[in-house]
């Protein structure tokens, strides 16, 4: 069974799945498996008719703590106030630092597919005072609170510290800022200039009602009153929150002993990682969601986050790689097994669910998209790059009729998605010039092998030709099985006559994306060239 259905088949009763965001900053690519895990649960728990509600959150009042990408004259001031408060550095027109940042990553969402039946802000949350009965159970567990966080994670917080952060009414810094002396109505707070290394209170003091968004709780505190002010039953994390005495044990603790109520259902999760490191906007690693949103159609983009169990780590590098057309490929494969059509390799069990939730559209027929001519990501790739070809006839003609509306919306998609893949993260042997006029002057280096493979390959492809890059690739692995060349040699040929060089991209699809006509002729020519014309020691020799 499927994951998601998995933990479906284990609740009763109506549940409510929430997931919240700190908007410190662009958010990466990673950070959009926490809402596609919560949207396939939210789904899979509908699809066994489950009342089920889908919340999705921002917690906007927590205090600005990254400065990159703030300018120099700002990060003084902004350092340390909500994140609400701090000025939109972009200038579009978002009412925040926070809106601006958080806003971009929510538009992605309506685009995979992901619909949350409400989002919040805290910023909203706290003035009307519905925090509040929590700002004063925690007051007045205070004791119970600093002990949990003592035993939990080895927290020490000193004597008379209140899990309270006021909002300084002078500086408006919420992270430099200490209470104590809670009366059951008020509490002595003081902005202090050296509380925390990266920001600097203003030094003010005195006494204040932590009530009507005036101050906040901690966030460990602030998350589990979330789950009791909305009702929360199922909330998935990060691996970084998971961890054995971390954030989510100490909520976790902090709902039961200080709020009186269960925690929600944890699926902690596996982070996405560029070289087996997580990604971070503050370090610099990792592609913007919205960015990958614009590049990778909503389907494979799912994928990438809900075929893995979420307890395992994801690999994914887009830059100078082939993760991105692998990821086509994968999506290709579960199609084609849920059109029952054979498929190679090894699938992952219940490869018809997986397709089915990769559809941003539940109510789809996933059969009958599934049977959609699909052209491999790798042959869209080249066709872009093919003076004169048109894609669509191209592909309509490999498929042996018309497009359907489906299929030329995807061919849309999948050659939109090839384009940008070809701009920012195609590594350099996926862009290729194919000499049209004339061979290469490398394709003189040819050793007599070579072109022999390449005048039997002609040969057997215009009495046979293949259908597509597939039945080029094994083509061109049994002719050189036939000829006694290595399969390197082979490969190497058919770039050096196509491309002038030693590398390419997958050959069976470079082939496949040029006209027949021109490919058998061009091999004619290859299996012709004059091996004398290149010294076996000059630089362009190559066997």
């Amino acid at each position: 069974m499927f994951w998601a259905d998995e933990l479906a088949a284990s609740v009763d009763g109506p549940q409510v799945v929430n997931d919240s965001k700190t908007p410190s900053g662009t958010v990466h690519v990673g950070s959009l498996r926490g809402p596609v895990i919560l949207d396939v649960i939210a789904r899979s728990l509908r699809d066994r008719g489950v009342d089920t509600t889908l919340l999705y959150g921002v917690d906007d009042l927590d205090p600005m703590d990254a400065q990159a990408l703030l300018t120099p004259d700002a990060v003084d001031h902004e350092m340390g106030r909500p994140l609400a408060h701090v000025p939109d550095q972009a200038g579009d027109c978002h009412l925040s630092y926070a809106r601006h940042h958080a806003q971009t990553f929510i538009d992605t969402f309506a685009g995979l597919g992901i619909h949350p039946d409400r989002y919040y802000w805290m910023s909203d949350i706290y003035p009307t005072g519905a925090m509040d009965v929590f700002i004063r159970t925690a007051l007045d567990r205070a004791g119970i609170v600093r002990e949990l966080y003592r035993r939990v994670s080895h927290v020490e917080r000193p004597e008379g510290w209140l899990p309270v952060h006021v909002i300084c009414p002078t500086c408006g810094k919420v992270g430099t800022t200490i209470a104590r002396d809670w009366d059951g109505e008020s509490v002595a707070y003081s902005c202090e200039p050296d509380y925390v290394t990266w920001a600097h209170g203003c030094g003010a003091s005195g006494r204040i009602r932590p009530f009507g968004g005036t101050a906040k709780l901690p966030w460990n505190l602030e998350w589990a009153a979330q789950w009791s002010l909305f009702g929360v039953t199922i909330e998935p994390c990060g691996k970084d929150l998971a961890t054995a005495g971390g954030s989510r044990d100490r909520s976790d603790a902090l709902a039961r002993e200080v709020f009186d109520r269960e925690p929600p259902i944890n699926v902690p999760y596996e982070f996405l990682n560029i070289g087996g490191r997580k990604m971070s906007t503050s370090k610099g690693r990792g592609a913007a969601a919205h960015r990958m949103a614009e590049a990778i159609p909503p389907e494979p983009l799912r994928l990438l986050f809900l075929r893995p169990r979420p307890n395992q780590a994801i690999e994914f590098d887009p830059e100078g790689t082939d993760a991105i057309p692998r990821l086509f490929d994968e999506l290709d494969r579960l199609a084609a097994a849920t059109a029952g059509r054979e498929v190679k390799g090894e699938l992952p069990p219940d490869p018809e669910r997986i397709f089915a939730l990769t559809e941003i559209d539940p109510a789809i027929d996933h059969r009958a998209s599934a049977a959609a001519f699909r052209p491999a990501f790798a042959h869209l790739a080249l066709l872009a790059q093919i003076p004169g070809v048109d894609v669509a006839a191209r592909v309509a003609a490999e498929k042996g009729s018309g497009l359907t509306q489906h299929e030329g919306t995807l061919l849309d998609e999948r050659l939109r998605a090839a384009r940008a893949w070809l701009d920012a993260y195609a590594p350099d042997d996926a862009r290729i010039a194919v000499r049209m006029e004339g061979l290469p002057d490398r394709a003189a280096a040819l050793t007599p092998e070579q072109r022999a493979f390449c005048a039997a390959l002609a040969e057997v492809a215009q009495a046979d030709p293949p259908a597509d890059g597939e039945a080029w690739q094994a083509l061109l692995f049994r002719v050189a099985a036939d000829a006694g060349v290595g399969n390197g040699a082979a490969f190497r040929a058919v770039y050096l006559a196509f491309l002038g060089r030693a590398n390419g991209p997958r050959a069976g699809w470079l082939l496949a994306s040029l006209d027949r006509a021109f490919v058998l002729g061009r091999l004619r020519a290859a299996a012709m060239t004059d091996p004398t014309a290149a010294s076996p020691h000059a630089p362009g020799a190559i066997s």
